[in-house]
């Protein structure tokens, strides 16, 4: 089943984020930037945030209030700046510059837990190490079938046992989408769901 689910929504939705980066680097700051907010807002103070800073050093010599110039359109700035700021001193301090490409290392960031470092691994460096389980990933995976789990850590160990580990990171992005845009929390569009036919959840 789970093959099948990969292939059809393959057929509907591309396999990558909806967040805009250009670097490992820039990706993880899109991830802090995205908790509690709209992927296309965060892209529309990306798009000026990346043009002033460019690397880890870069935000790490800044100042805090001109990182919060820059991002102050999404919600809870002034934390996820600080996060910023403190993620770029330690890649700086730690990793020469360099985003990190383990989950243990990525999840020790601040602000990075180990939904957001699943994501960049993958979408970042194509590395499979875990799967992304946001509350789309968690909501679309119980209507499937999938987990009866409510916590995303139990629901992604579920996951990883029925899904292959190559598929691990596109099953993610390929749900993230589903749930975004027809598996949707409230009135999902059962009608127009690739996978109606497979899913126990179809007439709820």
């Amino acid at each position: 089943m789970v093959k099948q689910i990969v292939e059809r929504l393959e057929k509907v939705f591309p396999n990558k984020l909806e967040l805009n980066f250009s670097t490992p680097f820039e990706l993880v700051v899109a991830v802090v930037l995205s908790a509690q907010e709209r992927d296309a807002k965060v892209n529309e103070v990306t798009q000026e945030l990346f043009k002033r800073f460019k690397t880890p050093e870069d935000f790490a010599q800044a100042d805090l209030e001109e990182i919060e110039k820059y991002i102050n359109k999404v919600s809870f700035y002034g934390k996820k700046a600080e996060y910023i700021k403190k993620i770029s001193t330690i890649l700086v301090e730690k990793y020469k510059g360099e985003v990190p490409k383990s989950l243990k290392e990525l999840s020790e960031l601040p602000g990075i837990g180990r939904k957001s470092a699943n994501m960049i691994l993958y979408n970042a460096f194509g590395i499979n190490e875990g799967i992304a389980v946001d509350r789309h990933v968690l909501r679309v995976s119980q209507r499937l079938g999938l987990t009866k789990q409510q916590k995303p850590e139990k629901a992604e160990q579920d996951l990883m046992k029925v899904v292959p580990k190559e598929d691990w990171g596109k099953f993610s992005n390929l749900l993230i989408l589903l749930g975004r845009y027809i598996c949707t929390a409230q009135k999902p569009k059962h009608h127009q769901c690739p996978l109606y036919d497979l899913c126990p959840s179809k007439e709820l």
